[in-house]
This record gives structure tokens, sequence and C-alpha cells, in this order.
């Protein structure tokens, strides 16, 4: 399997995302349903955008290591945040369990009214392996 994180020139170069990113060869595609920040209980973990996207983030490592995978693996997210709230203490949270020499996914992010009662982020994402 093999992938590229593509960023065509004449768009935007960012360190926070890739434009797009294309599977080459057939492989394992693991598809997470959107994540809330909340523990095994089901209840968010905080009431912060930073705390519950840390929780996201372990979240999404728990996921992908059951499947010998890593954050590295994900080729996209989509991240949907609650209108009213940045997303800045998300991105630090990011940026603490994302490894800075992996190519980061293609990004998609949306202002939502709401999300699960309590939660102000949710990320979904797909990964190759």
């Amino acid at each position: 399997m093999s992938t590229r994180h593509i960023n065509p020139e004449g768009l935007l170069r960012s360190p926070a995302f890739s434009q797009a990113v294309v599977v080459e060869q057939p492989a394992k595609t693991i598809y997470i349903g959107g994540q809330n920040g909340v523990g095994q209980d089901g209840k968010p973990v905080g009431p912060s955008v930073g705390e519950q996207s840390a929780q996201i983030f372990r979240n999404l490592v728990t996921i992908l290591e059951s499947e010998g995978a890593t954050l590295a693996n994900i080729v996209h997210w989509r991240i949907a945040v609650v209108e009213g709230h940045s997303f800045d203490e998300g991105v630090a949270a990011f940026q603490q369990f994302w490894n800075r020499a992996d190519p980061p996914p293609a990004i998609t992010v949306h202002v939502v009214a709401g999300l699960n009662p309590g939660c102000l982020v949710e990320i979904d994402a797909v990964a190759v392996v």
C-alpha cells in the first residue's frame, strides 16, 4: 500500500493539513464513526474543546491500535465544532498527539449548531493500512 499526500502548486501549503491524499494500491480501509470527547462511560470528559479534543484523539488511537494502525494511517478526518467555540484548543491537542514527521491528513472542518449533549467537537476519520 502506498499513500501520497499532495499539495499542488497554486494551493495553500499548511503544516496542519494536506490538500488531498492519494491511495495508490488496495489496502485495508478503516472508517471511524464520529468520535466525541467522551470517556468509556459515554460522558463528556470536560467542558472545553481542548479537553474533549484530547479525549477524541485518545479514542482514535484506541480504535486504530485495535486494527494495527496509528494516527499516521489517517488519510482524512472531518471535524465538527459547535458554533461559538474556537477550535484553537483542538489544534493544540492535535499537535500533542500528531508526529510532526508524518504528513498530515486531508481535513474538513464544519461549524455546527449542536452535537450530542455536552459535546463541543466531533471527529470522524478514514485510515488506510
